[in-house]
């Protein structure tokens, strides 16, 4: 849709009058045309400018067990083999690029060769709900643009891909960083996919992935929808590949349209509710899930000796996106799976009862209690994708 605003300017001693074309189909300000959007929020991505570390608070994470791990919220690193790099919040300390204050910094700390199953990469899982009018597997798909700012110690084409949920629809893409260690500013356009199933709902829409090194199986052709399951392009750079190479990344937006708008800056406060709609927790934003503190923590009292036990209410900052995982602390020692009990100076196991939903949970203590027990704990709920 398109057309005419007229705009009236009143001055000293009069007014004065001009036309301001707009068209909601634009996505950038060009000849005059201003950029609308049909919808309140243009980026998909939640936290691109990588502020929000629920369960860092800015420490370096090691990819030392398991396949993947949470990093800044909702990014996710991944990895077929342990060890070969670390990430973090503000990584290296390099000068930012002007208006943002954080990113995400990938450290490689051998030159490993991906064999041709192993990939590694950085990812986001777009909820379908935040994704759903994009209509891909439609005839009406729309085009989407991701841009970021990247800054690397490596130079070349790197590559990344667009993956619907069920990894049997994938768009590899490829972007150059020209020059090293310096900010370079992405786009991509990706023409919206008429085939596949894309979830709508609250599975994953798209999964975003930012390859850093892979092996033959998960490259593909960048610039074309495929049937399969890819994370980068053929011959992309391996972040992984150079003992010591650094990737940092900022600024990530996904918005519908054929051109890249300046990143859609938004208030810390609701950026911070849309995280925690996946991961929230219990102690305070800076403090690290498992720290020993009692700010923050649960508590109740039992009067009386008995199997009859108090319940803990827990209530979310946010309804979460499902029913979610929940872990106990010890605000003591920050042991998992325990409140304190501060009567009898330890720690004791807890268990979830059957009424946890999106919208809150109850802990309960495991045991008989003693007379005048006062028990504390911290949580976390984790509804990730």
């Amino acid at each position: 849709m398109s057309g005419t605003l007229k705009v009236t300017t009143l001055q000293d001693g009069g007014s004065s009058t001009a036309n301001l074309v707009f068209d909601t189909n634009a996505n950038t300000t060009a000849g005059g045309t201003v950029a609308m959007s049909s919808s309140f929020k243009r980026n998909r991505i939640i936290n691109g400018n990588m502020v929000i570390d629920q369960r860092n608070a800015g420490a370096s994470v090691a990819t030392s067990s398991g396949t993947f791990i949470y990093t800044v919220d909702r990014w996710q690193a991944i990895y077929a083999a342990t060890s070969k790099y670390t990430i973090q919040q503000n990584a290296g300390s390099v000068t930012l690029p002007a208006g943002f204050t954080k990113y995400l910094g990938v450290t490689s700390t051998s030159a490993y060769t991906p064999s041709s199953t192993e990939y590694f990469a950085v990812r986001q899982f777009i909820e379908g709900y935040n994704t759903a009018d994009l209509a891909w597997g439609a005839a009406s798909a729309k085009a989407v643009t991701l841009s970021f700012l990247v800054y690397s110690s490596l130079t070349g084409s790197f590559g990344g891909a667009l993956v619907n949920s069920a990894q049997t629809r994938s768009y590899p893409f490829t972007y150059s960083v020209p020059v090293a260690n310096t900010w370079t500013t992405i786009s991509i356009t990706v023409p919206g996919d008429t085939t596949g199933v894309w979830a709508t709902d609250n599975a994953t829409g798209i999964d975003l992935r930012l390859g850093l090194g892979c092996g033959s199986t998960y490259n593909g052709t960048a610039g074309a929808w495929a049937a399969g399951n890819y994370v980068s392009v053929t011959g992309a750079v391996s972040v992984v590949g150079t003992s010591g190479a650094t990737f940092y990344i900022t600024g990530v937006q996904l918005e519908v349209g054929t051109k890249a708008t300046p990143y859609e800056m938004q208030i810390y406060s609701d950026q911070l509710a849309q995280c925690q709609r996946y991961f929230s927790k219990s102690y305070n934003i800076d403090v690290v899930p498992g720290t020993a503190t009692y700010v923050g923590a649960l508590a109740t009292f039992s009067p009386t000796a008995s199997t009859n036990r108090p319940v803990v209410p827990i209530f979310f900052p946010v309804s979460m996106r499902t029913t979610p995982t929940l872990t106990a602390y010890s605000p003591n020692n920050g042991a998992s799976g325990n409140f304190y009990n501060n009567d009898a100076a330890a720690n004791f196991a807890v268990q979830v009862s059957v009424n946890t939903g999106s919208s809150g949970a109850s802990w309960l203590p495991s045991g008989t209690l003693t007379t005048n027990a006062f028990f504390t704990g911290h949580w976390t709920a984790t509804a990730e994708l």
